[in-house]
């Protein structure tokens, strides 16, 4: 029997006590805890910057004057008194002006971008340092220039649809020229091989071929320069205006000394909303239309070189 009691207990005696477990703050037996993945804590920032808005809300909300607000900004007797005015003068003389400035910028933005990418090394020159120029100059310096500087210095009067038209063009001009530069050079060099080896001149392939595949390219930021000189057709204030030759911003101005209310600035800033807000619309859907267009061709491009190897 004694053979049996390998484990060194005698007999008569307890077991041993098993050993003790870990006290309950121990991270013996617990097991690890668990981190927050990626999305959770972005769920909960999210939650806390919805928090913090909804509160900055109804902050506002609480603690705005909403009488004062609507007497300032609101003024609907001030904001009948504007029609039709504000409609057949201002927004029709911007919108006049803008087309005038972008025609002009349009007509000398393609030819600086001819120049920019001339063989011709001082027509490289003439064009970069015009597009650097005008480019970095506020365009209320040439408004200045072209309204105040060009009689002086030429004593001459320059009649004012003209003078919008030049100031508007040449700062329009050095930005689009840009535009278009980037758009030629987008267009694939097999179209511009193809048409040489049908015989044509590099004139013809670039007025037959490459520009009219380039405006297609460059056609919703072409958009978005006529945004632009929209926006600034305000500047025609600094050339002085008669009642019917008052643009948008002139035109809330008068309309804001005069009835010492905001209403006129509001209504002013729906105005530009209306020739902006439709241009954006055929901006996005230009640039989805000719992209596909483009990812399309592409697409039958890589399937030919494929399937000619």
């Amino acid at each position: 029997m004694a053979g049996n009691n390998t484990v060194g207990t005698v007999a008569g005696e307890d077991p041993p006590a098993a050993p003790p477990r870990p006290a309950a703050g121990s991270t013996g037996d617990q097991p690890p805890k668990r981190k927050m993945s990626k999305r959770q804590r972005a769920k909960v920032i999210r939650g806390v910057q919805y928090a913090i808005l909804i509160a900055a809300v109804l902050l506002i909300i609480v603690a705005a004057d909403w009488g004062q607000i609507q007497r300032a900004f609101f003024n609907m007797d001030v904001a009948a008194n504007l029609f039709p005015t504000v409609i057949t003068v201002a927004l029709g003389n911007t919108i006049f002006y803008t087309v005038l400035g972008f025609a002009l910028g349009l007509g000398l933005g393609l030819v600086l971008a001819l120049m920019r990418l001339s063989s011709v090394a001082p027509y490289r020159w003439i064009s970069g340092i015009y597009i650097e120029f005008f480019r970095g100059l506020p365009a209320m310096l040439v408004f200045l220039a072209v309204g105040v500087g060009i009689p002086y210095a030429f004593d001459t009067r320059l009649d004012r649809n003209v003078q919008i038209m030049v100031a508007l063009g040449l700062v329009g001009a050095a930005y689009i020229a840009e535009t278009i530069r980037a758009g030629i050079q987008a267009v694939p060099k097999g179209q511009i091989e193809a048409a040489r080896s049908l015989g044509m001149s590099p004139t013809r392939t670039m007025i037959t071929v490459i520009i009219p595949q380039a405006f297609r390219i460059v056609l919703p930021p072409l958009t978005n320069e006529l945004i632009l000189l929209t926006k600034d057709s305000s500047l025609a204030f600094f050339l002085g205006s008669t009642l019917a030759q008052q643009e948008l911003a002139q035109f809330g101005r008068e309309a804001l000394n005069t009835n010492q209310s905001m209403t006129p600035v509001l209504v002013v800033g729906v105005c530009y909303l209306i020739i902006t807000i439709p241009l954006s619309f055929v901006s996005r859907a230009l640039e989805k239309r000719f992209g596909k267009g483009v990812a399309r061709k592409q697409a039958k491009a890589s399937a030919t070189r494929s399937g000619g190897q």
